[in-house]
């Protein structure tokens, strides 16, 4: 597979405007949610034809669903959407992800452009092709493989982020890093969130989408490698979950900044993971993230959310793990027992 065509840049909107020169494409559709609307939007409208019409909707993951996604497609076909299209999809994970989905869909598909205006988007979602909606409780249950035309990477967006917001994808940089080297990891580590050098975290960016990139170009469709940057996401999902269930919802990252610290600590059983890194990378997660409170009353039910995963094969569940950093391991079975030692563990490093 080709890799996708991802632009990393401080000037969003000439980026932008250069690219769509040199599309084809009869009509121009901007997906926004009312955030970014607002936020995002200013930064590339000058870079935008006249006749381009901008689509709203609702912002937040509870809306990523199947009624937006038909209202999404409803403002296409009424305002002569055809196959030569282009679709501008202008927001964090969410907006991506359904804009994406709505895209390949519509007509068979029409091409698309990424410009994640979250960290979290940018590092994760709107990267590697993924696409989807929510559906009966569960992430992301609905969607399909369908990668952007490209996609627009910029820290402009981020400057008016809430910093809980910056966490939130960090974590998925953290992970990528631990997956792919320990000299990035202690980068990532090292650099100083609550005064951010835009400049540098810009490179910081690109690193981490280059290790999904080489990972999604070797195995796009999730049947074998790929299957290594969901670190952190089986016990993470669980986690985001329990939280809507319970209506304390949590932000994605945080979810898979704490997932992480449960699976290197199955990585460890399984794998002689050095517990000395665990330690560390739980009292930096502790330090900016906080902890997910749970108590052994809530194992039998997070281990039933688990079961759900997309990952899982012939009622295993499926975990990724790591023998060391750079060193993932992937298609791994975990007893229950195990998992419910790793969450006892959690909540002990957690001061739970």
């Amino acid at each position: 597979m080709e890799s996708q065509r991802i632009i990393f840049t401080s000037d969003p909107g000439r980026a932008l405007a250069e690219l769509i020169g040199g599309i084809a494409f009869d009509t121009l559709f901007v997906l926004c949610d009312t955030h970014t609307r607002e936020m995002s939007f200013p930064h590339i409208v000058e870079s935008l034809p006249p006749s381009a019409r901008v689509i709203v909707i609702d912002a937040g993951d509870t809306h990523k669903t199947l009624q937006t996604l038909a209202s999404v497609w409803a403002e296409l076909s009424q305002h002569g959407a055809t196959r030569k299209s282009l679709m501008l999809n202008l927001g964090g994970g969410m907006v991506t992800d359904l804009g994406g989905f709505a895209a390949a869909c519509f007509k068979r598909g029409i091409r698309f452009i990424n410009i994640p205006t979250s960290l979290l988007g940018a590092v994760d979602a709107a990267v590697g092709g993924k696409t989807g909606v929510n559906f009966n409780g569960l992430k992301n249950e609905i969607g399909a493989f369908c990668p952007a035309d490209a996609v627009v990477v910029s820290t402009r967006f981020l400057h008016t982020l809430p910093h809980e917001e910056l966490l939130s994808g960090y974590a998925e940089m953290l992970k990528h890093a631990l997956i792919d080297n320990a000299e990035t990891y202690r980068s990532l580590l090292d650099f100083d969130l609550s005064a951010p050098d835009w400049d540098r975290l810009l490179v910081l960016l690109k690193e981490s989408v280059q290790v999904k990139q080489r990972i999604v170009a070797e195995d796009p469709f999730e049947k074998g490698i790929r299957k290594a940057l969901n670190l952190g996401h089986t016990v993470g999902h669980a986690f985001e979950s329990l939280s809507h269930r319970q209506e304390r919802p949590v932000p994605h990252g945080y979810a898979v900044a704490w997932g992480t610290v449960c699976e290197l600590l199955l990585s460890h059983h399984y794998l002689k993971f050095p517990s000395e890194t665990i330690t560390q990378l739980a009292a930096y997660i502790y330090r900016h993230y906080g902890a997910f409170p749970f108590t052994c009353k809530d194992y039998e039910t997070l281990y039933e959310l688990m079961t759900h995963d997309k990952k899982n094969e012939a009622g295993h569940i499926n975990f990724t793990l790591l023998k060391a950093i750079g060193a993932p391991v992937i298609d791994q079975h975990v007893d229950k027992e195990q998992v419910f030692v790793a969450f006892d563990l959690y909540r002990d490093l957690f001061k739970l």
